[in-house]
């Protein structure tokens, strides 16, 4: 995939302490660990692009999406139980999108295309991989893009269960946008 189309920036400011209090922390790219810049953080303040925050080193564990604007307590809001270990800043993309979803590993299985334009409903038992072409995505394991989530960039993922997803089935979809995220929801039966 081509850079043409998309924004490498991004800022983003996390403090250790709710209302952006205490230490902070000024960053414009991905964070493997940041317990090496501060031990807590409990605000933050996204200023262009968006990111996902984990609560574990290496983009491990929980994630949540963030676009931009101010997490005065995103602690409690978001129910993070310590901390945001890690962090991966999400590349404003502003060509088309597309991802093929399959219903078996490997690829293997019922596939579907989705693209700008995509249909509401789809009779897909299971999504277990995926090859993203275009875009940034978030998949969700509830409808209406509720739940545990997961972030997709461009590549192909020949199985969740070995990214440590197992057992999850995936319901809902976004698209990733410049403004945050724009609304792809399809349900699986």
């Amino acid at each position: 995939m081509s850079n043409s189309g998309m924004n490498m920036r991004g800022k983003i400011v996390v403090s250790e302490d709710r209302n952006f209090q205490g230490g902070s922390y000024e960053c414009m790219s991905d964070c493997w660990d940041m317990s090496s810049h501060l031990n807590r953080c409990h605000s933050c303040r996204v200023e262009s692009s968006c990111f996902m925050v984990y609560d574990q080193p290496d983009h491990m564990g929980n994630q949540y999406f963030m676009r931009r604007g101010e997490y005065s307590d995103y602690m409690s809001m978001m129910g993070m139980r310590d901390c945001v270990r890690s962090r991966r800043m999400i590349p404003v993309h502003r060509g088309q999108f597309r991802m093929r979803i399959y219903e078996r590993e490997n690829f293997g299985g019922q596939m579907h295309e989705l693209m700008d334009n995509v249909m509401d409903h789809y009779r897909m038992s299971n999504c277990v991989s995926c090859h993203v072409m275009d875009g940034h995505w978030l998949m969700f394991d509830q409808a209406q893009d509720r739940g545990g989530m997961m972030y997709m960039r461009p590549g192909g993922y020949r199985s969740f269960r070995e990214m440590g997803v197992s057992g999850v089935r995936f319901r809902s979809m976004r698209r990733i946008m410049d403004s945050g995220y724009y609304m792809v929801t399809l349900r699986f039966k």
